[in-house]
């Protein structure tokens, strides 16, 4: 279900494109994306700080295209935000010897703290390469190419992910053995 909620504001975003425009697409955007918190709030019955800041950047960016009637400030959005991530991470990291990702999953996940550093610099990595990927097609490509790979683009994410998951999976199964030596 929450694949669902995470997935339905690009999905009606790329729609009211397709029937009208970017302007009613940023503005359905908009809509869905605060809908779409506050289903996430909820059920959660709170909001994660990357979720405040994925509405922020929504809403901003979503009037300025509205308000200015020009469209690059919706498709610059995710460059913003993928970038602000990977600086934040790295910062954390490598400035503040923190490590967010273990801070926000830490309590979900047993992980070795090598482990946890590797996964907060793919992260960054990640991000990064979100981020340039975005900016290529923004400025190389049409807004209906750009709206297209927004859409067709969810792939990256879910390759990540699913890497991620086959990454750490050795690793929580040898926190969930039993730490003693074979029994007699």
């Amino acid at each position: 279900m929450k694949i669902l909620i995470d997935f339905f504001p690009i999905a009606l975003f790329f729609g009211a494109f397709k029937l009208y425009d970017i302007y009613i697409g940023t503005a359905v955007l908009m809509a869905a994306t605060t809908v779409q918190m506050a289903l996430i709030y909820g059920i959660d019955r709170k909001l994660q700080a990357m979720h405040k800041i994925t509405l922020a950047l929504v809403l901003v960016f979503g009037a300025l295209t509205l308000t200015l009637h020009d469209d690059r400030f919706i498709k610059w959005k995710p460059t913003v935000l993928y970038a602000a991530m990977a600086i934040g991470l790295a910062i954390a990291v490598w400035v503040m010897r923190k490590n967010f990702l273990k801070l926000l999953l830490g309590s979900q996940l047993e992980l070795p703290d090598p482990i946890w550093h590797r996964l907060n610099v793919v992260w960054v990595l990640y991000c990064v390469f979100m981020a340039l990927i975005n900016a290529y097609v923004v400025l190389y490509y049409s807004t209906e190419a750009w709206v297209s790979f927004k859409l067709w683009g969810y792939a990256f994410p879910l390759a990540f992910l699913i890497g991620q998951g086959f990454y750490i999976a050795p690793h929580i199964k040898a926190n969930d053995s039993p730490t003693e030596g074979p029994t007699p």
